[in-house]
């Protein structure tokens, strides 16, 4: 698959404010969605562990993996910021990109596929694969070469020893194609948008995403992966283990809560209104649940559409 070297190649549509939110749920290749463009400049890489570093800015955090024949990316980011990020890589080393993982298929992770070369292998999980199949970006010809060249359904190993990488995925969540990214010798884990923050997700359901799966994804998550220390979370600052486990507690709640006000027959926005953080979980740095990606009742509209089959 040729993979020209074409900065730029994506475009954007859609509006900002809740024009954003209404795209990236129509599969549009826009931002996380809720935030809307307003993403800090790409800034300096920032040493996770050894060999490995994160690009923060302009979309979700691109990690970079620096191995004896090559560099790993993992995310890049908005279009137009592949030589952003390649300004950075240079800081650290001078050898080539030769891998890209996209965690999902929004287009603030995956909007600089174009900019790297032909020789660039880009990898999904199969449901990513399908989902940017299905962007209006990638059904134009010029770009069809940022779509994957190698795809996984639940678990995928790449290169061997210290240069280990193991992708995962655990079910639906952000979208249905969220892959876990383990970097085996640092200890460290790119979470995607899965775990992006420590307030409450976008659930993308034209993508897949689920409300209802989301606290268990989670759960199955932090059971199944053993020996990781340190987190790059979709749009924050590193974090640690405890952290995912506490993401998990957050959205069974958010969950339960749901499901008592639907049978309470209660709407999405008193359920919002009723709904109180644990102080357990506010002093670790979880924010109250408010409007906004799911209209006015937050996350318990799209959450309690679900549980009606809407």
């Amino acid at each position: 698959m040729k993979r020209l070297l074409v900065l730029g190649a994506i475009v954007l549509a859609g509006g900002v404010g809740a024009a954003i939110v209404q795209a990236q749920q129509a599969a549009a290749p826009q931002g996380r969605g809720g935030g809307g463009f307003n993403f800090p400049p790409v800034s300096a890489a920032e040493k996770v562990a050894d060999n490995l570093y994160m690009v923060p800015g302009q979309g979700g955090n691109t990690a970079v993996w620096v191995m004896a024949n090559g560099v790993l990316l993992v995310d890049t980011k908005l279009a137009n910021n592949g030589q952003a990020i390649l300004d950075e890589v240079k800081k650290v080393t001078d050898k080539p990109i030769t891998y890209i993982i996209n965690t999902h298929t929004h287009g603030d992770h995956t909007g600089s596929n174009h900019f790297f070369p032909a020789s660039v292998e880009i990898v999904t999980q199969a449901n990513t694969a399908a989902n940017m199949a299905k962007m209006d970006v990638f059904k134009d010809p010029a770009n069809k070469q940022g779509l994957p060249d190698k795809t996984f359904k639940d678990k995928m190993t790449l290169f061997k020893g210290k240069e280990q990488v193991d992708l995962f995925y655990f079910g639906a969540a952000h979208t249905n194609g969220d892959a876990w990214v383990v970097f085996k010798s640092a200890r460290v884990m790119h979470s995607g948008d899965a775990f992006a923050n420590k307030g409450q997700p976008l659930i993308d359901r034209a993508n897949g995403g689920s409300g209802v799966a989301y606290p268990v994804t989670l759960k199955n998550a932090a059971k199944a992966i053993k020996n990781v220390d340190k987190i790059i979370p979709g749009h924050a600052p590193v974090m640690m283990w405890q952290d995912l486990v506490d993401a998990g507690t957050f959205n069974q709640l958010m969950l339960d809560h749901a499901k008592a006000a639907l049978a309470a027959k209660k709407s999405p926005e008193q359920a919002l209104k009723e709904f109180t953080l644990p102080e357990s979980l506010k002093t670790k740095g979880f924010t109250q649940p408010a409007a906004g990606r799911g209209g006015a009742g937050g996350n318990f509209t799209v959450i309690m559409d679900e549980l009606q089959g809407k």
